[in-house]
């Protein structure tokens, strides 16, 4: 009975489970990482604790999108394109990678003060957000994803505006050591933007091929 009400699901066009399982995963373990950020930069946590934690996160995502390519390969149907599921999937562990450099990079620069850091990374915390709430509707109802979509966009389009300022006001007056770190740094966040940009594209044009 099991097997014909998945048959039943996958015919109807919904998400098969096993595909919304892990990429809810790799949400979860990017929004952790992306949080772990967020609490460093604010000294709730050394920099130190923070790389050693952000190992265990990158490694529970990775877990989780090997979950979604050997589940691409066993489904019959998918409710959309198994293209623009690994593009969401890839761009999804995109992110968590340049969390996982940012957090990194302020382990080995010790810089004094990284409360600068924060809006950009409130910008990416709310992309991942709406990239979640857009897999939970390509689950249940793949044309309510795009507007969901379009929001992780505008929130990634944003971490790249607040970057270039950023950099503006790095490069004015005295470009120090300090300084160039500080770039290094928020150019990691720009990058983790620009992957949440990607996985939105390949959510919206998914949905929209339907």
């Amino acid at each position: 009975m099991s097997r014909l009400s998945r048959v039943r699901d996958l015919l109807a066009g919904r998400m098969d489970t096993a595909l919304t399982e892990a990429l809810a995963g790799q949400l979860r373990a990017t929004k952790e990482g992306a949080r772990l950020a967020l609490a460093m930069v604010a000294g709730e946590i050394d920099n130190t604790g923070a790389h050693e934690r952000m190992r265990t996160i990158e490694h529970l995502g990775d877990t989780q999108r090997a979950r979604l390519v050997v589940a691409l390969e066993s489904v019959l149907i998918t409710p959309i394109d198994r293209e623009d599921l690994f593009r969401l999937s890839r761009a999804i562990d995109d992110v968590l990678d340049a969390l996982r450099d940012f957090v990194r990079g302020a382990h080995l620069y010790r810089l004094p003060g990284q409360a600068g850091f924060t809006p950009l990374l409130d910008q990416v915390i709310a992309g991942i957000e709406a990239l979640d709430e857009a897999v939970r509707a390509l689950a249940s109802k793949p044309s309510a994803a795009v507007g969901d979509a379009l929001a992780a966009k505008k929130a990634g389009g944003a971490v790249r505006r607040m970057y270039q300022y950023e950099i503006a006001r790095i490069f004015t007056g005295e470009l120090t050591a300090d300084k160039m770190k500080e770039g290094e740094l928020a150019r990691r966040l720009e990058i983790a933007g620009t992957a949440i940009a990607a996985a939105a594209d390949a959510a919206a044009e998914g949905a929209m091929k339907r």
